[in-house]
């Protein structure tokens, strides 16, 4: 019999009631979700790497944990030698004609993320969005788009995924902001020893 306090679609099982039952299952969806993205028409992955290589200032802005991912971007454009800045800091500047705004919302309707965009819109910045709709009001303000086939985080009926709220986007907003890295680092022919010194030592 299923726990009356705990929604049928998210339903514990022995399988994924252990650590390593949970790692399976994510293995299984990130699989699934980065399969999906290697079919994926390749135009707004390659649009996303030259408006990145070719910004004057690169800037990030997600809320929750899809800011948190990418954050973890920001840093790795940093240390890539890129002037990169996160949106909402204090020493973050005013975004121009020339810069290029990385965002990321499942919904692709979160307000500020969606306002951030309107404005660098405004501005004549370029907006590079990851989301789960492509027809959401951040997408139509994007130069490019990257659609990640995954859950929003009200989505709560498990058919996308059996991970709580929007888990699994959220990790594919990290691996695609380290994909977005990996693949400019490597264009660059520049070696890790290169990076290295832009990594902080005030830690």
């Amino acid at each position: 019999m299923t726990n009356p306090t705990v929604p049928p679609s998210t339903s514990v099982t022995p399988a994924t009631s252990t650590v390593q039952g949970a790692l399976a299952a994510i293995d299984a969806e990130l699989h699934r979700t980065v399969s999906s993205l290697l079919e994926a028409d390749p135009a707004p992955f390659a649009g996303a790497l030259d408006r990145l290589r070719t910004a004057d200032s690169v800037f990030v802005s997600g809320a929750g944990r899809s800011g948190l991912a990418l954050r973890m971007t920001a840093m790795r454009l940093m240390h890539l030698g890129l002037t990169v800045h996160v949106v909402g800091e204090t020493t973050t500047p005013a975004i121009t004609s020339g810069d290029v705004l990385l965002v990321a919302s499942g919904s692709g309707t979160t307000t500020g993320v969606v306002r951030a965009a309107d404005t660098a819109v405004s501005v004549g910045a370029q907006v590079i969005a990851i989301t789960t709709d492509p027809a959401s009001p951040l997408a139509e303000l994007a130069a490019e788009t990257i659609v990640v086939p995954a859950a929003q985080k009200t989505d709560h009926g498990g058919t996308r995924s059996v991970q709580y709220s929007g888990s699994l986007f959220e990790q594919a907003v990290m691996l695609l902001g380290d994909a977005f890295f990996h693949a400019l680092w490597q264009s660059a022919g520049v070696s890790a020893e290169e990076l290295w010194p832009r990594h902080a030592n005030l830690e």
